[in-house]
């Protein structure tokens, strides 16, 4: 019985339990990956208030679990910089309400990945997520199917083309080819990691991978190839480093740092007949004649920016000047380093590569380190978003973002000086489990 007043023990109860917490997480992935779809379906207003509520919702857990949390290892340095910086573009940008609210979405998703980075832990994340991609990526085929063979006809509202006997190129329920390319990369690294943990049954996992699988080779996006090697090769690095000698490791870092350092020097080198070998030739001029024009207008504030929108705002400056001096209609500028670096200067963009570079680092000595292989999946997709930038914007909004967050907050939970300080005795124990069992 409680005293008057005071919130009922129930509720509490319910807001830290470990099934509203799987719910939460299922529910922010679902929505979040479903953003294109819901807001053809029922508008922007729909999805921005799913999002609203499931951030209170985010909020009432935290408090509920506020003495299992320590506050000082709530969300990383890097995360907060970024999103402090991108907050104080607002005052110098030309559409100060427009910036603003591109802000909140930005903050609102970190949010949400830093809720998620507390009541879950990596392998229940990777469960969640799993859950919520086979189904997404089953719906995306059904619709293929549906347009493609049993009408025959483009399903216009989803931008559905109904290319699928043509073997694609398809956009599934995502919107475009390289989006839906891109969550499937990201679906087999989480696939994969399923079925070397054993977390779901043998069928279960053939079935999710050959269907990812397949819709990466059906979206027929010159980026899925890029990420399947990228991907592909950091699995082997792994798992070279994972079995060697501990004395031996540190060498063997190095070794594949420089791999990496003179793999991109050759790949920029040899840019042009790489190009020419993926059939991306008219693809990749494009980007490069948008990029040149952003570095045009960047000049005009190169320490701090335009101002942070996310994706662009056709009707503002410089976005509508880009646009009508290429006579395009791009909604962002096809590259997530070039997009921060026009909005919030050099100084946002190396924020942004603190971000993600610290983030990959811990990530990867923590799992170049542990025995289990679950903690190779914040790594792997790391370095899929980060190689996902050199093409596209997606690591700067919808789930791109939240999962560069929510691997940050991972990275950082494991390797972090505030580690140090709560071994020196935290003012909060740290997280655990909530009572009921984890799922």
């Amino acid at each position: 019985m409680t005293t008057a007043g005071a919130p009922p023990v129930r509720w509490i109860a319910l807001l830290a339990s470990a099934d509203l917490a799987r719910a939460f997480t299922i529910a922010v992935f679902g929505a979040v990956f479903s953003a294109f779809a819901i807001e053809r379906i029922a508008g922007r207003v729909t999805y921005a208030s799913i999002v609203v509520a499931l951030c209170v919702l985010g909020l009432g857990m935290l408090i509920a679990r506020r003495r299992e949390i320590s506050l000082v290892r709530l969300a990383p340095t890097t995360v907060l910089l970024f999103i402090a910086w991108a907050l104080a573009s607002v005052f110098w940008s030309q559409d100060t309400s427009g910036s603003f609210w591109g802000w909140v979405s930005l903050f609102g998703l970190a949010f949400l990945a830093v809720t998620i980075g507390h009541v879950r832990d990596t392998l229940q994340t990777v469960r969640a997520l799993g859950d919520v991609l086979r189904v997404l990526l089953s719906i995306s085929l059904g619709m293929e199917i549906l347009s493609g063979i049993l009408l025959d006809i483009p399903i216009r509202f989803l931008g559905i083309q109904g290319n699928i006997a043509q073997f694609g190129p398809v956009q599934g329920i995502f919107g475009t080819r390289n989006l839906l390319g891109f969550v499937a990369v990201i679906a087999l690294i989480t696939f994969l990691i399923e079925y070397r943990t054993q977390t779901v049954r043998l069928g279960v996992s053939v079935y999710s991978v050959v269907l990812a699988g397949g819709l990466a080779a059906l979206s027929d996006s010159p980026t899925v190839l890029v990420l399947a090697v990228a991907v592909g090769l950091s699995v082997g690095a792994l798992a070279l480093v994972r079995h060697a000698r501990p004395a031996d490791r540190s060498a063997l870092q190095w070794t594949f740092g420089g791999i990496v350092v003179a793999g991109l020097a050759i790949g920029y080198a040899a840019r042009h007949p790489i190009i020419a070998l993926l059939g991306a030739g008219s693809d990749f001029a494009t980007r490069v004649t948008l990029w040149n024009t952003m570095v045009d207008y960047l000049r005009s504030k190169p320490v701090q920016g335009w101002g942070w929108f996310g994706p662009w705002n056709g009707a503002e400056f410089p976005f509508s000047a880009i646009n009508y001096t290429l006579r395009t209609s791009h909604a962002s500028g096809l590259n997530a380093y070039f997009d921060v670096l026009l909005q919030l200067g050099w100084i946002g963009l190396l924020l942004f590569a603190g971000l993600a570079g610290v983030a990959l680092v811990r990530s990867w000595l923590d799992a170049s380190q542990r025995r289990s292989v679950i903690y190779a999946w914040t790594p792997l997709v790391l370095i899929a978003l980060l190689v996902d930038s050199m093409f596209e914007s997606f690591t700067l909004t919808g789930f791109g973002w939240l999962l560069l967050v929510l691997c940050a907050v991972r990275a950082g939970q494991s390797r972090s000086w505030r580690e140090r300080i709560d071994a020196g005795g935290p003012l909060l124990p740290r997280i655990q489990e909530a009572p009921g069992g984890s799922r």
